[in-house]
């Protein structure tokens, strides 16, 4: 029999070896997956003089169209031995099924973008039909270095690996070049980029909008909280700026009159450009949109003469016709950006494979139910007054409006605390006072209520 002490050393000699043997078998499997990688891109072959090979990094500035506003990467292979030139483009995507359907897929996150290789004339002809800035940098690898990222650029060309499924901050047509660049250097990349950043994805996305102000403001509003943690540096080099800048930082093994090169050089302007203009804030304009027709509306208001055996007072409007149009219209767009971006938000929970639309706190401002609010307002701007109440429908209309005040309350303290991990603030700024002030104002004016029931006259 032994002692308890020798027993608990023998299960903790035990729990060792099998850690051990655990951490062993990780070990080997990725050994493993490494020489099986290795043995596939050896089946490809590769020009007889690898000095005769060169490489460039192309970097295309920022566009002011949706797609474009983040910028471009591609890789340009020149070779000497039998003079081909071909740019490799990872941004390519398939829009012959129509817009409509392209749209559907993108909202369901099903996003398949594609390899395409071009020649550069065509390729930088494009670029200069779209006025964006063109950048080319010279790669300088070794012979070996060159083989490996050759063999994988020839491996991506297969049918069966051409295509793969986007995602914007990770798997783009930046990223490729990041990742094979990084694997051909033996991850020499990844081994110096492995701080964090000082901002969020959040941040890169309202300023790279900053051209086409309404989308920047939309994706604020529909994306969550994954996207407001740091970026890590290695996550950074998705932009291709910030590649191209990371790069240019980076040592290579290659030396030229007994001195060590950087891993760019010879970097050349194809073409320039002046940046997109930069529209007004949305901010800005969504806080003017709100608060200034609404407070125009408030001055109007007059207190309704009343019969000698009403119960309520009543407000109704100094020059009622154009306020009553004032507030419908107001109305009408209030409705349509409440409702549209509620059931973006909700829909994409649950159909849609992004799950930074997931989860959404604005959903406390922006509710799906609000499309409604479209017929109401549309009533005020055609007819001119209050929308008629019942006994039925007026209990309906107070629990809505007053769970929508609610609502704006606990959105504001939620942002004034910082109690959520989602940036919520400059949403809150622009919009809560407004929606708030508006939703008081229609609860006051907008609605007729219903007669009482019993009545002499």
């Amino acid at each position: 029999m032994f002692s308890n002490e020798t027993q608990r050393h023998r299960r903790a000699s035990s729990r060792a070896g099998h850690s051990l043997a655990l951490c062993l078998s990780a070990l080997l499997t990725a050994w493993g997956s490494v020489f099986a990688q290795d043995a596939e891109l050896d089946n490809y072959l590769i020009p007889s003089d690898m000095s005769g090979v060169h490489f460039y990094l192309i970097t295309v500035d920022v566009g002011d169209s949706v797609w474009d506003n983040f910028g471009h990467t591609a890789l340009r292979v020149y070779d000497e031995n039998n003079n081909t030139d071909t740019v490799f483009n990872w941004g390519v995507f398939d829009v012959s099924g129509g817009v409509v359907g392209f749209s559907w897929n993108f909202f369901k996150g099903v996003m398949n973008y594609r390899l395409a290789t071009t020649a550069p004339g065509q390729e930088f002809a494009m670029y200069r039909a779209q006025q964006r800035s063109v950048w080319q940098d010279k790669i300088n690898l070794s012979n070996p270095q060159k083989e490996q990222l050759y063999r994988r650029l020839m491996w991506n060309l297969e049918p069966e690996n051409i295509e793969y499924a986007y995602q914007y901050f990770f798997d783009n047509c930046t990223t490729k070049v990041r990742d094979y660049l990084d694997e051909a250097l033996t991850g020499r990349i990844s081994q110096v980029y492995t701080g964090n950043t000082d901002y969020s994805f959040r941040d890169q996305v309202r300023d790279h909008y900053q051209s086409v102000p309404l989308v920047g403001f939309s994706l604020d509003v529909l994306m969550n909280s994954n996207i407001d943690r740091e970026v890590s540096e290695w996550e950074a080099m998705y932009l291709p700026l910030r590649l191209r800048e990371s790069l240019l930082k980076v040592p290579s093994d290659v030396a030229e009159d007994g001195e060590r090169l950087m891993l760019l050089s010879d970097s050349q302007m194809i073409l320039t450009f002046e940046p997109p203009t930069l529209g007004s804030s949305p901010y800005r304009t969504a806080t003017l949109l709100l608060l200034l027709p609404v407070g125009l509306l408030f001055l109007l208001l007059k207190r309704l003469p009343q019969s000698y055996f009403a119960t309520q007072s009543r407000f109704g409007f100094k020059a009622s016709e154009i306020s009553f149009r004032v507030l419908g219209l107001l109305g009408v767009i209030t409705s349509l950006f409440s409702g549209i971006y509620g059931w973006l938000m909700l829909g994409s929970w649950f159909i849609s494979a992004h799950l930074d639309t997931h989860h959404n706190v604005n959903l406390l401002l922006f509710w799906p139910t609000d499309l409604l609010g479209v017929l109401i307002g549309m009533r005020w701007l055609l007819l001119r007054e209050p929308w008629p109440l019942t006994h039925n429908s007026s209990p309906f209309i107070n629990y809505y409006l007053l769970a929508h005040v609610l609502a704006l309350i606990v959105y504001s303290v939620m942002a004034y605390f910082d109690l959520t991990a989602q940036s919520i603030s400059s949403i809150a700024l622009a919009v809560a006072p407004g929606f708030m002030l508006f939703t008081l104002l229609i609860w006051i004016v907008g609605f007729q209520p219903a007669k009482p029931k019993n009545m002499f006259f």
